[in-house]
């Protein structure tokens, strides 16, 4: 099978046209702060890929979704990371409806059937810490909700529809429970500053979004059965096990484009060739195998410890085959191109996502070693 074929077959199923068009756009173009790749996902049903077949999404699993984000981050990085955050928050909000009795299958059925974008507000995972760390606070008026704050960088900053929250609000015997808000991008007091100033991954839209004592309207408030009492712990693993993956393969994505112009240029000897390819597949079959168990069994603390082993084993993989794809494709591919050097700083970014190889190094060794319960600082 040729190198990508499967990934793309995916999205083409999936997402009728949107690889084609990709592939017709220049790098460039679809890198630029002005990028139409988040309009041609949209217009392709993208925004549906995670929710449940009942409420008129594809239903994608884990595995799936890796494979389609590996496909679309060898077209375009910058769209691969923006559509990992609005994927997370969906899965985040479909894990959250689990554990609620009320009428939140009617926002994922919304979400799939008028294609909207989810930007995400939430923290980027701290177990054990509380309610989600919300990034932005919250004060009631009777049965009112208004959020104030600010998210940066928040990747969809000008293309979202709604915007994900997570707060905490008042629930029976005085015990938090985790409420999910989603605030319309047009809502009175929501609006977007200027924050990212790397011409890399500008794509993304990853600039500021500000909230000032913003009303969530009651349709758009999840209120969960979560407490603040252990079962929190599950959520935020489910959230963080996606994010995990869904940004790794991203990034596989994106070294992956380097390494079809390595498999497709002759002047590059076999072994070298050879050589690229095994580094970046022997790390995705990884994450693909760590995909595939999502599906056979419950999602766990060790789905999360694995989840950030493929994640830094991928970092170690990106880093060698990007090497290797430099050299061999020469100082003449170098500068008469922008895209091999482009490539080669996108693909480094994973290693910025929370959380650090470095600040995780003890809690891994504390729940490897010892058998202490994962924690992320």
């Amino acid at each position: 099978m040729q190198f990508l074929q499967r990934e793309r077959a995916i999205v083409e199923e999936l997402l009728p046209g949107l690889d084609q068009q990709l592939a017709a756009t220049p790098l460039a173009q679809l890198e630029a702060v002005d990028s139409p790749g988040i309009k041609l996902f949209a217009k392709a049903g993208g925004p549906r890929l995670l929710v449940p077949a009942e409420h008129h999404g594809h239903g994608a699993d884990l595995l799936t979704a890796i494979r389609v984000q590996r496909a679309l981050g060898s077209r375009s990085p910058s769209l691969a990371v923006a559509t990992t955050m609005h994927h997370f928050s969906v899965a985040s909000l479909v894990e959250a409806a689990a554990n609620s009795s009320g009428m939140e299958w009617m926002l994922l059925a919304a979400i799939a059937q008028n294609n909207l974008l989810l930007a995400s507000g939430f923290a980027e995972g701290r177990t054990g810490q509380g309610i989600l760390n919300p990034v932005l606070t919250a004060r009631t008026d009777g049965d009112k909700v208004f959020l104030s704050g600010s998210k940066k960088p928040c990747s969809l900053a000008r293309s979202m529809n709604l915007l994900t929250a997570s707060l905490p609000l008042p629930g029976p015997n005085g015990i938090p429970q985790l409420a999910i808000a989603l605030v319309p991008s047009d809502a009175p007091g929501v609006s977007v500053r200027p924050f990212w100033g790397s011409p890399i991954l500008a794509g993304a839209e990853s600039d500021e979004v500000v909230l000032e004592d913003v009303e969530v309207p009651a349709e758009l408030l999840v209120r969960t059965d979560v407490t603040d009492d252990g079962r929190l712990d599950q959520l935020q693993t489910v959230g963080f096990v996606w994010f995990e993956a869904l940004m790794t393969a991203s990034y596989m994505g994106a070294a992956s484009a380097l390494v079809e112009r390595v498999l497709t240029s002759p002047k590059v000897d076999a072994a070298v060739r050879a050589e690229a390819v095994t580094g970046v597949e022997a790390a995705f079959l990884a994450l693909e195998g760590l995909a595939a168990d999502t599906a056979a069994e419950a999602i766990s603390q060790h789905t999360l410890a694995r989840s950030l082993v493929c994640r830094y084993a991928a970092q170690d993989a990106i880093s060698r085959v990007l090497d290797v794809c430099v050299e061999a494709l020469g100082g003449m591919a170098f500068v008469t191109s922008g895209d091999v050097a482009y490539l080669n700083s996108a693909c480094r970014a994973l290693a910025f996502h929370p959380p650090s190889r470095t600040r995780m190094a003890d809690p891994l060794i504390e729940y490897f070693a010892a058998g202490e319960p994962l924690r992320i600082p």
